[in-house]
């Protein structure tokens, strides 16, 4: 359980293990959230605050742009999961059928972008070419054309855009996407899934729309009526998204038009447009942009930005701004007449009056000319007619490939040095610092942290404090003391923090209430358990030891709405400021510990960390980055990442084993599992660097011992 403090204490105070499950049910389901939900939306709003007032504020000049802009666009790759770049493997292209209208003909066509990840599209060209011609690569949104368990692709649903550019003159590619393709992957891994790994991983599905839009311009490229210097990109909502990507990452486009794609993190996190969107819109924020400075890497080629002025999941307010920022980089270049700001009238829908405009500005840009549009987009055939599979390939990855899409980092070799050990303990820590806690608060943040102290009152002989802390200016947490009454802070032999998730939280209440009601009164109590405080009180009376207790954000009295669209859409929100929410309760653990310290004569009294479950890795980074924690007891930590907990990039560096083997060269690190396996590489590092054998000790779990 939560509350214990170490092994010994345990066996000897005889703890229970379990409070019933209906009883934790019935205590969730009656938290009173108002005070987290007003915190996190506070939170929210600040965090997204400094990250739109930096974007783009360090560029004023076009002096200043030259200089960072290669470093932004490798930046990009590095978000989308392309950094190093894949290979550039063969495409083995194959065309499957052929459509015939009077003025084009359709192939349906399919790639692979990578061995075994299929990209199925449409091809239209124009009849009696005589000369090479610009093509635009159409990027689909999200639809799904699907009968009787078959899906027809995306493609199908636009295939109106590809008919009209065919019949103006132009070749176009239309393709489908990863999860509405014919082969249908996943797109809703964290908004519907539950795919939190992708977080450590640092995997997002646009970066599969992204590399399949690269390997398209490869595609369009080797044919033979294509003018490779005039290839443009559309598409809209998702395809608006993906149309950012290919042409922030990608030269070779020469003009863009994204549709309802982009808008700002004010309207995705504060005013929660995020909850409307799925995955392949967002990159892995590692660098912490807002969205203008993705959209200034198409400067100074012509951009037009297009949406309508209705439209709920990109408002108007939103993408006005963004054109605004951009359209400043492109004045720093003397470049206005290449962006374009479009609004028509309308909702989140793909309008004859959205596509106009496009096809003017296409027109314009790549054809150098700009007559009346006379023809409209309609549709010609029917979906079944574009299909391109008539079965799905056997090798097929798309299903799979969040999977194996971004490298993982490989199993390392253990040091056979104490010098190979700094310098790889160097590598590693480098990258959580930059690639995963970048979210982390800046020096200004980290020097404020006010403590006071709420309550200090003794009871049954018991000792209980109360301390509010900051871990950031809109994060205040309590910290929670208890010790033998009698002794001072400074009399005492070490202090337990225990870092609680929901069932420490209410472990800690029944306990504590049995004495202290009075002080907890503030909270949702659930039912006392006398003999959980009982066994405490007689652990205080045999060792001169202290309990300290802190609920990270989103934990017991900072929890915010209970619902399962809500806590997920959160764990989103952090995302997408180039967070964790278990990165942010790292810091907050982090912040529990400084705030001890500074209690008057608990300055150098040993701390020893403490949590399970959920809060186990928790605890294993704040010894990491904190000094001085003396030991670690840890109640099933995951072996792996992929399990939790989850901080963006992780896994392309290390993985728990490796954190444990860093940890453990200063502080003990006792794990409690049933047997030894997963902890192979920690333990012969140790072995081979000469360490004390207790510095990594696996235990069996209390009740089995």
């Amino acid at each position: 359980m939560a509350t214990r403090i170490c092994v010994i204490a345990f066996l000897f105070a005889g703890f229970t293990q379990e409070l019933l499950a209906d009883e934790r049910d019935e205590t969730r389901r009656s938290i009173d959230t108002t005070r987290g939900d007003s915190m996190i939306a506070a939170y929210f709003a600040d965090e997204t605050r400094k990250l739109s007032a930096r974007c783009l504020s360090d560029i004023e000049s076009l002096e200043d742009w030259n200089r960072n802009k290669t470093a932004y666009r490798q930046q990009l790759f590095e978000m989308l999961g392309l950094d190093p770049l894949p290979e550039r493997s063969p495409l083995n292209v194959e065309i499957t059928g052929r459509i015939e209208h009077e003025e084009f003909f359709v192939e349906n066509v399919q790639f692979q972008s990578r061995p075994g990840l299929y990209v199925t599209g449409n091809l239209y060209t124009p009849k009696n070419l005589t000369e090479k011609v610009p093509a635009i690569l159409y990027v689909c949104g999200h639809a799904r054309v699907k009968e009787d368990d078959i899906s027809f692709g995306n493609k199908t649903a636009y295939q109106h855009h590809g008919g009209w550019f065919a019949r103006n003159g132009y070749v176009c590619l239309t393709i489908d996407t990863l999860q509405l393709g014919e082969i249908e992957g996943i797109h809703h891994g964290t908004y519907r899934y539950g795919t939190w790994w992708w977080n450590s991983r640092g995997y997002t599905p646009s970066a599969v729309e992204a590399w399949n839009c690269i390997r398209s311009l490869d595609y369009l490229q080797t044919l033979e009526q294509v003018d490779p210097d005039r290839i443009g990109v559309t598409g809209r909502s998702g395809g608006g998204a993906y149309s950012w990507w290919i042409a922030a990452l990608d030269e070779r486009i020469k003009a863009a038009v994204p549709v309802a794609g982009i808008t700002t993190l004010q309207n995705h996190v504060v005013d929660g447009c995020v909850e409307g969107h799925c995955d392949c819109m967002y990159v892995v924020n590692t660098y912490r942009w807002d969205y203008a400075q993705l959209a200034a890497l198409v400067a100074p080629r012509p951009l037009l930005i297009s949406n309508s002025d209705k439209d709920r999941i990109f408002p108007l307010d939103g993408v006005v701004e963004v054109y605004s920022k951009v359209r400043r980089i492109y004045g720093l270049h003397d470049a206005l007449p290449n962006i374009g700001l479009q609004i028509t009238e309308g909702p989140h829908k793909d309008t004859q009056e959205l596509r106009i405009h496009a096809f003017h500005w296409f027109n314009r840009h790549l054809k150098g000319e700009d007559p009346l549009i006379e023809t409209t987009a309609v549709k010609f055939f029917e979906p079944k007619q574009l299909q391109v599979f008539s079965k799905l390939p056997a090798d097929e990855r798309n299903t799979t490939i969040d999977d194996s899409f971004v490298p993982q980092a490989p199993q390392p070799d253990v040091p056979d040095s104490k010098v190979a050990w700094k310098e790889q303990k160097e590598k590693w820590m480098s990258a959580l610092q930059q690639k995963c806690f970048a979210g982390w608060p800046d020096d200004q943040e980290r020097a404020s942290n006010k403590v006071s102290k709420a309550f200090s009152v003794e009871r049954n002989g018991v000792r209980f404090a109360a301390f509010d802390f900051d871990s950031q200016s809109t994060i205040r947490l309590r910290l929670y003391v208890a010790h033998r009454a009698g002794l001072s802070p400074a009399d005492l032999d070490l202090i337990v923090l225990n870092v609680l998730d929901d069932d420490g939280w209410s472990e800690f209440l029944s306990a504590m209430q049995v004495a202290f009601r009075e002080q907890l009164a503030g909270e949702n109590l659930p039912e006392e358990d006398r003999s959980d405080f009982q066994s405490l009180k007689q652990t205080f009376e045999s060792f001169k030891w202290g309990m300290a207790y802190v609920a990270p954000r989103g934990v017991g009295p900072t929890a915010w709405d209970q619902s399962e669209r809500k806590q997920v859409q959160h764990r989103r929100r952090f995302m997408l400021l180039g967070q964790t929410l278990d990165g942010m309760r790292v810091w907050d653990a982090r912040r529990a510990v400084h705030s001890l310290r500074s209690i008057d004569g608990m300055s150098e009294v040993p701390i020893w960390l403490q949590a399970e479950g959920s809060m186990a890795g928790i605890a294993l980074y704040t010894a990491l980055f904190e000094p001085r924690i003396r030991t670690i007891d840890l109640y099933g930590l995951p072996t792996s990442h992929h399990d939790g907990p989850y901080f963006l990039n992780v896994l392309r560096f290390l993985d728990i084993p490796q954190t444990v083997a860093m940890t453990a060269e200063r502080t003990q690190v006792r794990i409690y599992q049933e047997d030894e396996m997963g902890w192979e590489y920690p333990k012969a590092v140790a072995e081979e660097l000469g360490w004390n054998a207790k510095q990594i000790d696996i235990r069996k779990p209390p009740s089995e011992q």
